[in-house]
């Protein structure tokens, strides 16, 4: 009976944006934390995604969706020029049927819809080296597109989401509040932090000095968020713009790595696992590289690897923030996962720091 309301309540919220058109059937759709994603199919053979934004992280919808919307329309007509397909290569937001871009239900929830498109798939993990360059070369692709968008017109969905000098101030103060009495439990990993405490605003240091330039940055540049081709697995898409923001390149790139080039899982107890694969490193870096065309700065090339180490280093610390909080923020569905989940990141920042000079080597602007 619950599923049959559900069903209901779908076809209703997608009746305002395509009124004419019979919903046939609304399925889950993806493997996506955040917003909860449908695949709705309609009489004519049209398929939709419809999402229902998740207003608990992202509290400015008109301005989530304000950022949508215009940086769609300016990919559109950049992808149209370079002779591309607009329809394929970047999403395409649907507005209601009075013209909104997305729906407000009523009980809290807000809406949008994209066209499906077919013939694509999401991979949760790189199956071989070409599909991690590919996911390089699209977000490469990404930075060269919008590289003379202003960044500092976009919204910023999620405030300081990036700020490592304010997760580490965020960290010091859960250690000295102990409210949980967990501090005994990771006074290891707290230590490692607190070496570090000097390399955590580097990259925030240079872009306020102005050496490093504000760009559009995605934000959440997982493998999954880059559409493959079905039959030739070359990059097609990127998907999943709600944080896109004003941010710093280094950022997108090491976060890229920090999730696609760790040989663990991302809350593995045994760190004895943890490593960062060269190899996939090496195959994201040429994809990304090649992807932007020349747009980098030779600063931001020369840091990009250093934004591998410091957003590993981040994940790390509101891992062991939220343990040290009493698990309020990340779900957890054991003890001490956050634990390991931070101890995961630390010791992928340690392996980065052992592979050092391999890292930096790939990234050095050729003269």
């Amino acid at each position: 009976m619950t599923q049959i309301i559900e069903e209901e309540k779908i076809k209703n919220i997608f009746r305002h944006f395509r009124p004419e058109e019979e919903v046939l059937s609304a399925a889950p759709h993806g493997s996506g934390h955040i917003n909860h994603t449908f695949l709705v199919e309609t009489g004519n053979g049209q398929k939709y995604v419809l999402q229902k934004i998740n207003t608990d992280v992202f509290r400015d919808t008109a301005g989530l969706m304000e950022n949508v919307v215009n940086v769609t329309a300016y990919l559109r007509r950049k992808i149209a020029q370079s002779g591309g397909d607009p329809e394929r290569e970047t999403l395409t937001v649907i507005p209601t049927a009075d013209g909104r871009y997305y729906h407000s239900d009523g009980e809290g929830g807000d809406w949008r819809v994209y066209p499906f498109i077919e013939g694509l798939l999401s991979l949760d993990k790189a199956e071989n080296t070409a599909d991690f360059y590919e996911s390089g070369l699209a977000f490469g692709r990404f930075q060269e597109r919008l590289a003379d968008y202003p960044a500092h017109t976009l919204h910023e969905t999620i405030p300081d989401f990036h700020n490592t000098p304010k997760r580490y101030r965020d960290f010091e103060a859960a250690v000295e509040e102990d409210r949980f009495h967990r501090v005994r439990y990771a006074k290891q990993e707290i230590a490692f932090v607190r070496a570090h405490r000097e390399e955590l605003s580097v990259l925030t240091d240079l872009q306020r000095r102005g050496e490093l330039p504000l760009r559009i940055t995605h934000n959440d540049t997982k493998l999954n968020n880059v559409l493959l081709d079905a039959v030739t697995r070359k990059a097609v898409c990127v998907i999943d713009l709600d944080t896109i923001m004003p941010g710093l390149c280094a950022y997108d790139f090491g976060d890229a790595i920090r999730f696609g080039a760790n040989t663990a899982a991302e809350d593995e107890p045994d760190t004895g696992k943890v490593s960062l694969s060269l190899e996939l490193y090496e195959a994201y870096t040429e994809g990304f590289l090649q992807g932007c065309g020349g747009r980098l700065t030779p600063k931001e090339m020369e840091m990009l690897p250093m934004g591998a180490k410091i957003i590993t280093m981040e994940q790390g610390i509101r891992f062991l923030t939220d343990y040290l909080r009493g698990d309020s923020y990340y779900r957890t569905v054991r003890e001490r996962q956050n634990l390991d989940r931070c101890r995961t990141q630390l010791a992928l920042a340690a392996d980065m720091e052992r592979k050092w000079a391999k890292m930096v080597d790939k990234t050095q602007p050729k003269v």
